[in-house]
C-alpha cells in the first residue's frame, strides 16, 4: 500500500525540510464536484469588476509575504536567498499586467455591421481547471495560468510539486484572505501518477495546464487522451545563443554566464548552449572565465551566495553525465579557478558552474536537456551555420541572438525555430508577449493577451431584428 507521506528533502542537505498528506483515490470526487459547485455560483456571483478586485487585493498580500515566501523557497527548492524575494516581485509584477489587459482580453468580440442584425463573440468561463505546476520558478509558472484563469471566471485546482509544497497553499489562503469564495481555488498533493491521471481523466475537470518535464507533459497527455479535454503543456528547452562578431564581448558574456547558470541553470528557457563566431571565440572564452571567478557556489541561505544547489541527487548525476559525456568525447573542461566551486563536497548536489570548449553535436551536453550550471561553447564559422545549429535538435522555447547589427539579428531570429527569439536578451519571459513552446518544448499559450484564450470558451450571439 503506498504511503500518505510526502517529505520535502533540502536540496542543500539532502535531509527533510516537511512533509504533507498526500491525496488518495476516494478524496478525488469530493475535491472535484467542490470546484464544479463553487464554478456554478463563482461565475454568476462575481463579475469581472468584482473578480479583479480579489486578484488586486491577493497581489497585495502576496508582497506583503514577499520574506518569507522567499526563505520557504530557498529551503526548498535551494535557490539562493539572495534571488527567491525577486520571484515573488517578478510574479507579482506580472499578474499586474495580466491584470491589467484583462478588460481588453475578456471583452465581446464585435460581428460584421449590419443593418437589422446584431452579431459578437463572447469569452465564457470554461469551468474547474487543473493547473499542475513545477518546482524552479513555481510561483512564476502558477501565476501565468492563475491569474487569468480566475479573472476568466473559473475554478481552479492545483498539483503543486512535491518538492515545492507551501506555494499553492500560501496561495490558496492569500486567495482566500482577499476575499475569494471557498473552493474557487483548491489543492491537492500527490507523487502518485496513477492518481494523477485519475484526476485529469475526470469529466469535471474542463482544461489541464501542465509546466515540467516532456516525459511527465507526455503522462498526462497520454492520460486525458480517451476524452476531448485540451492539454496545455510547457516543457522542456535547449535554448541556443549565437554570439556574432560584432559584440562587445564583456557586456555580452556576463548576460549570457547569468542566462546559463542563474537559479543553477534549472530553467527552461536556461542559456544551455552557447555558438560563437570563431574570430572572436577565444576572446570570449577568455571573458567568461573572467565572470565565473566572480561567482560564489555555496549555501543557499547565505546572502553573499550566487550558486546554490541543484534539486536533487538525480539531477546532479544527469548533470555530471552530460559534463564526463563531452569530456570523453574531446570536450575541454576550462572552468577557471574558483576556491567556492572547488569546495563543493564532491557527491552533493552543489554543481559547480562548468565552462566546456570543443563540443559538438555529438555530445549530450549539446542535446539534451541538461539543466544545470554548464556552459558549452561551440565555434561558427558563419551566421548560416550557426542557424543551422540553433535549429537541430527537439526543442523550440527560446533562442538568443547577440550583436551590435540590430537589423541582422532581427532577420537572423525570423528563421530560428523557437517561440520566443531574443536579440541582445536570454531568459525572460515578457508578460506582454505570448510564451509558447515549438516542437516539443510545448503547446498552448501564457502570458499577454493570447494568454486567456485557452481558459474561455466562445459563444456567437446572432441577432435579428423582428421584422414585425
Amino acid at each position: 500500500m503506498a504511503t500518505r507521506t510526502i517529505t520535502t528533502i533540502s536540496p542543500a542537505t539532502n535531509e527533510p525540510v516537511l512533509t504533507r498528506t498526500a491525496l488518495v483515490e476516494s478524496e478525488i470526487q469530493p475535491l472535484l464536484s467542490a470546484s464544479t459547485r463553487a464554478f456554478e455560483t463563482f461565475r454568476h456571483t462575481h463579475p469581472l469588476p468584482q473578480r479583479q478586485l480579489i486578484v488586486e487585493r491577493a497581489l497585495k498580500i502576496l508582497a506583503d509575504k514577499k520574506d518569507i515566501l522567499a526563505t520557504e523557497l530557498t529551503e526548498q527548492m535551494g535557490r539562493p536567498i539572495a534571488y527567491t524575494p525577486t520571484e515573488i516581485t517578478t510574479a507579482k509584477a506580472r499578474s499586474e499586467y495580466l491584470l491589467k489587459i484583462s478588460d481588453e482580453a475578456l471583452a465581446d468580440t464585435k460581428g460584421e455591421a449590419e443593418e437589422g442584425f446584431k452579431r459578437y463573440i463572447r469569452k465564457e468561463a470554461i469551468g474547474p481547471i487543473l493547473i499542475i505546476f513545477a518546482w524552479n520558478y513555481p510561483y512564476l509558472i502558477l501565476v501565468n495560468s492563475l491569474i487569468p484563469a480566475i479573472l476568466a471566471g473559473n475554478t481552479v485546482i492545483l498539483k503543486p510539486s512535491p518538492q515545492t509544497p507551501t506555494v499553492a497553499e500560501r496561495i490558496s489562503d492569500i486567495f482566500l484572505e482577499a476575499g475569494l469564495p471557498p473552493n474557487v481555488i483548491q489543492y491537492f498533493h500527490s507523487g502518485s501518477q496513477t492518481l494523477l491521471s485519475a484526476v485529469v481523466r475526470s469529466s469535471e475537470i474542463r482544461l489541464i495546464c501542465f509546466t515540467g518535464s516532456v516525459a511527465g507533459g507526455i503522462l498526462v497527455q497520454r492520460a486525458a487522451s480517451d476524452r476531448v479535454v485540451p492539454v496545455s503543456l510547457e516543457l522542456g528547452g535547449k535554448d541556443p545563443a549565437y554570439v556574432r562578431d560584432d559584440v562587445d564581448v564583456e557586456w555580452v558574456t556576463e548576460q549570457i554566464v547569468d542566462g546559463a547558470i542563474f537559479n543553477s541553470g534549472q530553467s527552461c528557457c536556461a542559456v544551455e548552449r552557447v555558438y560563437v563566431d570563431e574570430k572572436i571565440h577565444d576572446e570570449f572564452v577568455a571573458a567568461v572565465q573572467k565572470v565565473l571567478k566572480g561567482y560564489t557556489l555555496g549555501d543557499p541561505l547565505e546572502k553573499t551566495t550566487h550558486i546554490g544547489p541543484v534539486i536533487s541527487k538525480r539531477s546532479a548525476e544527469v548533470i555530471r553525465s552530460h559534463i564526463s559525456d563531452a569530456i570523453s568525447k574531446g570536450a575541454k573542461d576550462v572552468t577557471p579557478d574558483n576556491r567556492s566551486f572547488q569546495s563543493a563536497p564532491p557527491n552533493s548536489n552543489f554543481i559547480a558552474p562548468t565552462l566546456l570548449i570543443d563540443v559538438n553535436h555529438d555530445m549530450l551536453v549539446m542535446t539534451e536537456e541538461t539543466f544545470g550550471p554548464t556552459i558549452p561553447v561551440m565555434k561558427v564559422k558563419n551566421d548560416e551555420e550557426a542557424v543551422r545549429l540553433m535549429n537541430s535538435g527537439e526543442f523550440g522555447l527560446t533562442a538568443s541572438i547577440w550583436t551590435k547589427d540590430l537589423n541582422k539579428g532581427t532577420k537572423l531570429a525570423e528563421n530560428i525555430e523557437a517561440g520566443t527569439v531574443f536579440v541582445n536578451r536570454c531568459d525572460f519571459p515578457s508578460p506582454d508577449l505570448a510564451w509558447t513552446g515549438w516542437k516539443n518544448s510545448g503547446r498552448g499559450v501564457t502570458l499577454s493577451r493570447f494568454g486567456y484564450e485557452q481558459f474561455v470558451k466562445l459563444k456567437s450571439f446572432h441577432v435579428k431584428d423582428c421584422p414585425r
